[in-house]
């Protein structure tokens, strides 16, 4: 028997690690108080949802205070301060997404048999998720919108949070239709992890405001305008307040498939092009309906000659200014001619397009939304992702701005694709790639940098890092994960042991 005091430290820690090795497949070690996880010779998606969980909990610690969960925007690891600017109800609810792509990915591992990470985060997260959309309520405000089929008070979300639960202003400009559809497709994946009939009936309200803002006015041939302004508070048409609500919309139609429930659709009389009606119609139909048009309006008006979608309709004539007119003694929102696509192209708007399409097909099963998904997925891919812009074998994604938090929804919408078209795995590959060398080279304070590739900028004053990005990170670790599962079990990128931070 060797008697370990008698030999060399150093010889010692290396025995210790050949015993380690050998006894270290698909081990986990959850310590009570760190909760740490040892990832020895596992597959990636364990690997890449552990690591989506520790991003949370480390960006939870860092940019939120309080038992209200008052959000703030910016960390600097180096400094260790904060910004005293909070976050958006938009910057807010990307930790909600992260948390759900968490709880799906622990919920699909235990489905295959494995309890491990189940067992330690799934209770504490789904306590989690509940109390950030309480305090979600930070946001919510009342206000009384004419649109353009009726008069109707609405209680919605700001963009700014509000010192009191229900007191936010959420006047004109101050709510936006893009920030309800992100929290209607989260209430949806809540809803579904939970059972909880509370997040479904608050995304059918919601969804009911998003869908009062479709531009339901009839041109001189009887068609309508369609699209959805950015907000009650503008007049420009753009690709983030229309698409985002697509597959949201599938999902409901899907969540009342073979119900008798019944809803409202308001319009306009073709024949004279102003009375203002309103009919009853199964959910069923009405949501896939109104996905439909969503889907062709952005595709008919946004779709540039590369391939990918603009930023918005705009161009206005004759002014970018709301206009009413009367019918009937009633006021109503008019329609504002917009005459051109203009703007930037981001990934985020191709890749809520992409899972549109993904969506749109596995519930109609018409080839035009798997030709243009697989379409769009190739011209997305070729047009935001640059192979070797920085690191030769790597694909480069912007990351000024918010571009981190776009290029997470371009990964959804590739791996939302992906079940229909093997080549998207490619795609993936390469967000992949960029979050591994970032994390194994530039992690710090248990952060990553905006720019995976490049690292920390050298003047450690300009370090101050985005909350949302963190949590896009996580949810892209998340979405990985759940990709991982389907696919045949591959070796970890390393074998080392990853500590919770």
């Amino acid at each position: 028997m060797i008697k370990f005091c008698q030999l060399p430290r150093f010889l010692i820690l290396s025995v210790l690690v050949v015993l380690l090795q050998l006894q270290c497949i698909n081990w986990v070690s959850l310590k009570a108080t760190e909760k740490s996880f040892a990832v020895c010779s596992q597959d990636r998606g364990d690997e890449n949802l552990f690591r989506a969980i520790q991003l949370i909990d480390r960006s939870m610690a860092t940019y939120f205070a309080d038992e209200e969960l008052k959000m703030y925007r910016f960390y600097n690891p180096f400094s260790q301060t904060r910004s005293e600017e909070t976050a958006s109800v938009w910057m807010y609810s990307s930790a909600i997404e992260a948390v759900n792509a968490v709880l799906n990915g622990l919920q699909a591992q235990q489905k295959r048999g494995d309890t491990r990470l189940y067992n330690a985060y799934y209770g504490r997260y789904v306590e989690l998720i509940a109390k950030l959309y309480t305090n979600a309520a930070y946001y919510l405000g009342t206000f009384t919108l004419t649109s353009f089929t009726q008069h109707k008070e609405w209680t919605v979300y700001a963009v700014d949070r509000s010192k009191e639960k229900g007191k936010a202003n959420v006047e004109g400009i101050f709510n936006v239709y893009d920030d309800q559809m992100w929290l209607v497709k989260e209430l949806l994946e809540t809803y579904h992890l939970t059972g909880k009939e509370n997040y479904l009936k608050e995304a059918e309200y919601l969804t009911a405001y998003i869908l009062d803002g479709w531009d339901c006015t009839l041109d001189e041939q009887g068609k309508e305008h369609g699209g959805i302004p950015w907000g009650p508070g503008y007049v420009t048409k753009h690709a983030c307040s229309n698409a985002p609500i697509i597959s949201p919309l599938v999902t409901l139609h899907e969540i009342y498939k073979n119900k008798s429930d019944q809803i409202t659709k308001h319009y306009i009389s073709t024949k004279d092009k102003l009375t203002r009606l309103s009919k009853i119609e199964l959910k069923s139909d009405f949501y896939l309906h109104y996905a439909q048009r969503i889907y062709e309006w952005q595709k008919d008006n946004l779709l540039n000659d590369n391939g990918v979608y603009a930023d918005m309709m705009g161009d206005c004539s004759p002014a970018c200014s709301i206009a009413y007119e009367m019918v009937q003694g009633k006021q109503y929102r008019k329609n504002t001619v917009l005459n051109k696509a203009v703007g930037t192209a981001f990934s985020y708007n191709c890749g809520t397009m992409l899972s549109a399409a993904a969506d749109l097909y596995r519930v109609t099963k018409s080839e035009k939304y798997l030709v243009e998904g697989k379409t769009l997925a190739d011209a997305s891919f070729n047009y935001f992702g640059k192979l070797g812009q920085q690191i030769p074998g790597y694909y480069s994604y912007a990351n000024d701005g918010f571009n981190n938090w776009f290029n997470g929804v371009l990964l959804k919408g590739f791996s939302s694709i992906y079940p229909l078209y093997g080549k998207a795995t490619l795609f993936m590959d390469s967000f992949q790639k960029n979050l591994d060398y970032g994390y194994a080279n530039f992690l710090v304070d248990g952060l990553l940098p905006a720019d995976l590739l490049a690292g920390w900028p050298a003047d450690k004053n300009k370090c101050n890092l985005e909350a949302m990005f963190m949590f896009a990170y996580a949810t892209q670790y998340a979405v990985l994960a759940q990709t991982d599962m389907t696919r045949p079990k591959i070796a970890a990128s390393s074998n080392r042991s990853i500590s919770g931070q």
